[in-house]
């Protein structure tokens, strides 16, 4: 036994485990005195027979397995024409039972029914529909040069009848209209190359802005479907609360910001790496960036990121076109960042309609925002060089790396944790150093006799003129300043924070003003104001950008940073362009009638229709001789110096 002692010293030069060593076979085998089991050829043979019963049973399955290989189109495609037989039926019931109330899965099965067709038609007849278009497309080809200026002609026609027929109803919105004009023209002013400028995109991307804008805003199927989609987010917004109540318990999700807010993003995350796992947003984002390329006439590299903008975030669009990065030019380059910067990630979208900003006004603005970035884009930082990628028709999107759809979910609320501590971390960063700049300023205000001077009061005098240009009242102008201000020089989540007290304020039916204080802004003012505020672009997120796309091209880190304040720049303006056409074709909301108002409500709250109509009855309201009467609709109101006292129960008006 001594000599199969292990030792220290044995251990450090290393040594054999004997009862794994040959020796230590000889030696078990003599100790059991011959073979200890049955022999080498009956254990053959035993193997032998399972493996042969294993074959046998296991035979049906294998031939299950290649003719399942072997017929794979057609069974997928029985399988694919059961499911759609199953959701057939289940649509006609649907509508058969109610049509209204299954409107919304009518709109949505035939957009998807018209793209599967499309899609069909492409590929079996879209060669043979293009040769028999050849002769036309040729002719139309030598006519363009005098129908390109007719088209131009009817358009500008078009625009000056529909602002002689619809801002003369309220002109207000001319300043709008003015301020959209000074911006377009400020820009050109800081471009590039001037004489470079492809008129082409920056005409098509403001086009295609007014006409979404047009659509979402104006029309009624359009505004009906953007409100539908909103208030489908926030319901689907609403289930992160069963996630984040059993983790944090109701009163956490209730009363603190942080656990009441932030698991939205957790959510939103995992969504959409779900939709990304399934092509869903891939199939989308070509959709739009093939629209946007078409008649921009842009490039395919710039399109797709833009475009993957309005979904995602700065940092992650570019990553649909990464492989591609290393060769763009600075111009392309410079419109990927416009694109971070005018637009906002879908996951903080989802947080910021938690807050009680409007999610249709959201939507919007980020949709609009594509074509009017990659127009202002082409305009400050034009095309000069040559593109690797002009004349490309399309390039691949890479799929994710997940196995299955639980991974993929697993993973985005595993991505989220960074984005959620990242945007903590700024909040509490960015609101202390507003409050000790704001101590600051107080401070050295007070050595001049100058009271409550901050950094929202500096930034409400600077940028007042700006905006009183996007169309907000002068009245409301300060703030909506001030807002712009905190968007730009911090971020637009403090800033939207600020936004939704206001609204709240204003739904509530407080006073307007608080002695010299105003509490809440216009319905029109909180309009422009959402469209202002959305996108990325203040000075905070220039790390974020450069930090980004310098991780995926190192190798490029001059020519980012050379371009990127450019872009800063012109992401700014895009978000007040996008204000200034939210101004334009604003409609206010009417209020109704007040009378049939007061008559059903029992004035133990406020609500901004009460503020409204206690207003209007107080405007109406003439006393002479010491005797209270009304004037216009009002008169004919048996009750009105009833509402009117507890209108003064509620608000300070003068007649009261």
């Amino acid at each position: 036994m001594e000599g199969n002692q292990i030792t220290l010293a044995s251990l450090e030069k290393g040594t054999d485990n004997p009862a794994f060593s040959l020796e230590g076979e000889k030696k078990h085998y003599e100790d059991c005195g011959g073979p200890c089991s049955e022999s080498q050829e009956e254990r053959r043979e035993g193997k032998g027979r399972f493996s042969s019963y294993c074959r046998k049973a296991l035979q049906p399955a294998s031939k299950a397995k290649h003719f399942c290989k072997a017929h794979a189109k057609v069974l997928r495609r029985v399988v694919l024409g059961l499911l759609g037989v199953a959701y057939l039926c289940y649509f006609i019931a649907a509508c058969y039972l109610n049509f209204q109330r299954a409107l919304a899965l009518v709109v949505m099965t035939a957009v998807v029914v018209f793209f599967i067709c499309w899609d069909i038609f492409k590929k079996h007849c879209g060669a043979k529909v293009l040769l028999l278009l050849r002769p036309i497309g040729k002719c139309f080809q030598k006519s363009w040069q005098w129908l390109k200026w007719l088209l131009w002609v009817a358009l500008l026609a078009g625009l000056i009848v529909w602002l002689a027929l619809d801002p003369g109803r309220n002109p207000e919105q001319l300043i709008s209209l003015g301020g959209f004009c000074f911006l377009v023209l400020f820009l050109f002013a800081c471009s590039k190359h001037h004489s470079a400028v492809s008129w082409r995109a920056v005409f098509w991307g403001l086009g295609l802005e007014f006409l979404l804008g047009l659509f979402i805003l104006r029309t009624t199927p359009g505004t009906q479907a953007f409100q539908w989609l909103g208030d489908q987010i926030q319901y689907f917004l609403g289930y992160t609360t069963a996630g984040s109540s059993f983790v944090f318990g109701n009163t956490l999700i209730e009363e603190v910001f942080a656990f009441q807010t932030l698991p939205i993003i957790v959510f939103f995350s995992c969504v959409m790496s779900i939709l990304y796992y399934l092509g869903v947003m891939q199939w989308l984002i070509l959709k739009i960036s093939w629209l946007l390329q078409v008649s921009m006439g842009t490039t395919p590299t710039e399109t797709l990121s833009v475009a993957g903008n309005i979904f995602v975030g700065q940092t992650e669009a570019p990553l649909l076109i990464r492989p591609y990065l290393a060769d763009m030019t600075l111009s392309e380059i410079h419109a990927v960042m416009t694109g971070g910067f005018s637009t906002i990630a879908g996951s903080v979208m989802g947080a910021y309609i938690s807050f009680g900003i409007d999610a249709a006004s959201l939507i919007a603005a980020s949709v609009m925002a594509a074509p009017c970035a990659l127009a202002m884009a082409k305009l400050v930082y034009p095309e000069v060089e040559e593109s690797k990628f002009k004349g490309k028709a399309s390039i691949r999107l890479s799929s994710g790396e997940e196995q299955n759809i639980l991974e993929a979910a697993s993973n985005g609320a595993a991505a989220s944790v960074g984005l959620v501590a990242n945007i903590a971390a700024n909040l509490i960063a960015f609101l202390a150093v507003l409050e000790f700049i704001n101590a600051t300023l107080r401070w050295l205000g007070e050595m001049v006799d100058i009271e409550g001077l901050t950094f929202q009061v500096i930034c409400s005098y600077i940028l007042m003129p700006v905006a009183f240009l996007m169309g907000a009242d002068w009245a409301d102008s300060p703030l909506v300043a001030e807002l712009l201000g905190i968007k730009i020089f911090l971020n637009e989540f403090v800033a939207y924070q600020q936004l939704a007290t206001y609204k709240k304020n204003r739904l509530m039916g407080l006073e307007e003003w608080d002695g010299n204080r105003k509490q809440w802004i216009s319905e029109r003012a909180e309009s422009i104001t959402t469209f202002a505020l959305c996108g990325f672009a203040n000075f905070s997120s220039i790390g974020i950008t450069l930090g980004g796309l310098a991780s995926m091209v190192p190798q490029r880190k001059s020519d980012l940073a050379s371009v990127v304040l450019r872009a800063l720049l012109t992401g700014i303006c895009v978000s007040m362009l996008n204000a200034c056409l939210a101004g334009l074709l604003h409609v206010p909301t009417e209020v109704g009638d007040c009378a049939m108002f007061f008559s059903t409500t029992n004035f133990s709250s406020t609500s901004y229709t009460m503020y409204t109509c206690c207003k209007q009855l107080s405007a109406s309201s003439v006393l002479r001789n010491g005797t209270l009467s009304f004037t216009g609709s009002w008169a004919e109101q048996a009750e009105s110096i009833l509402w009117l006292t507890e209108c003064c129960g509620h608000y300070n008006h003068t007649s009261c």
